[in-house]
């Protein structure tokens, strides 16, 4: 530990930490601009400069570490006077009119740290230069007149998220953040994650859902957990009276660390699908608004005289109502088959596995420690993003990346080794590079190393030539924490998980996979499968929530006489039904869900529905079972755990 003075005040902190950082840690406060505690320190607005004693001039707080019986002073007479002259130049570059907005309300730092200063005018007069403003975004602008070239945007493209978007052109007094060579936004290699936007100090780069909506101070803040799919990013929903406005990542949510992708920030406020608010009952053709009472007796009547029911449920429902919906469907009559709605479930090969072998998996903090990455039937540029951008913002920095599918993937052009192979050939492949890796005597299992001829049988049984096979091996066998990712559905076959699970083991890999949609693996702990019985049924029941229907979902239930759709929005399906329950949306009920880590996180309620006849999707499977006088336990925590699943589950 070190022992400094900060303002008269005895600080012990970590070797390591910087003067700014033992400053917080005192409760000390400095102004700041360029710096962000998830960025590394910049040194760029010199807004956060201190007197050090022994030091000839001022020091940037941000970059010098903190020594040994330093003495800092943050608020003496020449460091205010320093602070202000360089506001002042600020200020005079671009056109910032900070004494006069009414927009901000103290969310711009520019702003802040003028008035923290004293200032009321600009010392210096802006130069008025013409700057552009870029709104080809569909989700952001680009407003450079409001830019202080403090660079967090750049920054967190290329350190948070690895994508590397953003840069500057020109110079001085000239300069401005661009994307690629100087093109649109809309049309850039942005992939609209909008972390530059969370990070950005100003209002240089604003957000068109919620730009006007309200400062941060005067928004309610709920911490959830994103339900885009089975990564459980943590979430900052911001609502005021009773409207969604914009959500952001959580800084401080251990997993994500406040970075999102576009599916977790973006579509929920921008969702204009249409409510369901009423009961809808067919009647003469058409569906007509009934009450709750009548719905539900008419389902009664249904159900009671059917001898075959087909359910099906959402993997993004929360965990009490899966168990709801498992226990009515699986009780209420024994020819019910109670399956998934979208054919994405955890395969049982997985749970066979670990039936016999316990938890071989780890979690996706793996892909953030790795330092070389094997790749195996995802895209992670299109699903599952953020932990794309986890492997992503370690590849730039020369981490060796290993892609084996039978598709293009967002990831292709940064492989080392890019193996495409169809899927009847992937177990050979793994096979193959697990054989290499013995061959040159780089296992980390305690296994003999392969034969030559062993190793050549497996590259003429994988179709890949052995030099591009023994490259993917010295790649891995160089690597001190390799991962492997891959897609736990695509990869369902038996044969294939047990290569996958020798790969890591021959190359000191962890394992990891995402499970489909948010509640996926809690799904599969429930024992609720994908395996879809396309048989004519009496009933048909569809607990949708708020998924959007696919066309295939849509065209093999579109024809049934009694379907009951239980769902937030209009769709295609619910326009099918013979009766409609709606149900609030995700923002207005809480539950919990077990991410892809297994871990057992909560999403919590953030708004009081304004439609005020509606109820949750576990309410609603209740109200069903009670009409049918099926007995509903709420064991849902203790039944996830009876089944061995693939990663250990933690609360």
């Amino acid at each position: 530990m070190i022992s400094l003075t900060i303002n008269d005040k005895k600080v012990e902190v970590a070797e390591g930490t910087t003067v700014l950082q033992a400053s917080r840690q005192a409760g000390i406060d400095i102004p700041t601009l360029c710096d962000h505690p998830h960025l590394t320190p910049f040194g760029g607005c010199r807004l956060c400069m201190v007197e050090i004693e022994g030091f000839r001039t001022l020091q940037s707080a941000c970059t010098i570490p903190a020594a040994n019986n330093m003495v800092v002073k943050t608020g003496t007479e020449k460091v205010n006077s320093a602070r202000k002259f360089v506001l002042s130049l600020i200020f005079s570059e671009r056109n910032h009119f900070c004494p006069y907005c009414q927009v901000s309300g103290s969310d711009c730092e520019l702003q802040n740290a003028a008035y923290d200063q004293g200032m009321t005018h600009w010392p210096i007069m802006p130069t008025w230069q013409n700057f552009p403003v870029d709104a080809s975004h569909p989700y952001f602008i680009l407003e450079h007149n409001r830019c202080i070239l403090c660079r967090r945007c750049i920054r967190a493209c290329n350190e948070l998220v690895g994508v590397n978007t953003l840069g500057v052109e020109e110079r001085g007094a000239k300069t401005i953040v661009i994307a690629d060579l100087n093109v649109p936004l809309g049309e850039s290699t942005c992939v609209s994650c909008g972390s530059c936007v969370q990070v950005c100090p100003t209002g240089a780069l604003i957000d068109r859902q919620s730009a006007y909506l309200g400062p941060n101070k005067k928004l309610d803040h709920t911490r959830s957990i994103c339900l885009g799919c089975s990564i459980g990013c943590g979430i900052d929903i911001d609502t005021r009276d009773s409207q969604l406005i914009r959500v952001d990542g959580d800084w401080d949510a251990p997993l994500n660390e406040g970075v999102l992708c576009k599916v977790g920030r973006y579509y929920p406020v921008t969702d204009d699908r249409i409510r369901l608010t009423k009961p809808m009952l067919r009647k003469d053709g058409r569906l007509q608004p009934v009450s709750w009472d009548e719905a539900l007796a008419s389902l009664k009547d249904k159900l009671s005289g059917s001898s075959k029911i087909r359910a099906l449920v959402s993997e993004n429902l929360s965990c009490e109502t899966l168990h709801a919906a498992k226990q009515l469907f699986q009780s209420a009559t024994k020819n019910i088959k109670l399956n998934l709605v979208s054919e994405t479930s955890v395969p049982d090969s997985l749970y066979d596995t670990a039936k016999q072998s316990g938890p071989f998996e780890t979690t996706l903090d793996a892909l953030k420690t790795a330092d070389g990455f094997v790749v195996i039937g995802s895209d992670l540029m299109k699903v599952d993003e953020v932990a794309g951008f986890f492997v992503r913002r370690t590849i730039q920095n020369g981490a060796p990346l290993i892609i084996i599918d039978d598709e293009a993937t967002g990831l292709d052009e940064f492989a080392n080794c890019l193996l495409q192979v169809k899927p009847d050939q992937v177990q050979n492949v793994l096979d193959a590079i697990s054989a290499a890796t013995r061959r040159i005597g780089e296992s980390k299992a305690n296994v003999p190393g392969d034969s030559v001829e062993a190793f050549k049988d497996a590259a003429d049984k994988s179709g890949i030539s052995t030099d591009l096979l023994l490259e993917a091996a010295y790649k891995l066998s160089n690597c001190a924490n390799p991962a492997v990712f891959y897609n736990s559905i695509k990869a369902g076959d038996a044969g294939i998980l047990a290569s996958v699970i020798q790969l890591a083991r021959v190359t000191g890999a962890g394992v990891v996979s995402t499970k489909g949609g948010a509640n996926g693996l809690a799904a599969a702990q429930y024992e609720i499968t994908s395996t879809i019985d396309d048989s004519s049924a009496d009933v048909v029941f569809v607990a949708l929530g708020d998924d959007v229907p696919s066309e295939k979902l849509v065209r093999s239930l579109e024809k049934e006489t009694n379907l009951v759709v239980q769902a937030s929005y209009e769709s295609k399906l619910s326009a099918a039904a013979w009766l409609v329950l709606p149900v609030n949306n995700w923002v207005e009920q809480g539950g919990h869900y077990l991410n892809s880590s297994g871990k057992l996180q909560e999403a919590r309620k953030a708004l009081e529905p304004l439609i005020l006849d509606l109820h949750t999707n576990e309410e609603v499977i209740k109200l069903v079972a009670e009409k049918l006088g099926e007995p509903i336990n709420d064991n849902w925590k203790e039944d996830l755990f009876k089944r061995p699943s693939p990663v250990a589950i933690s609360e």
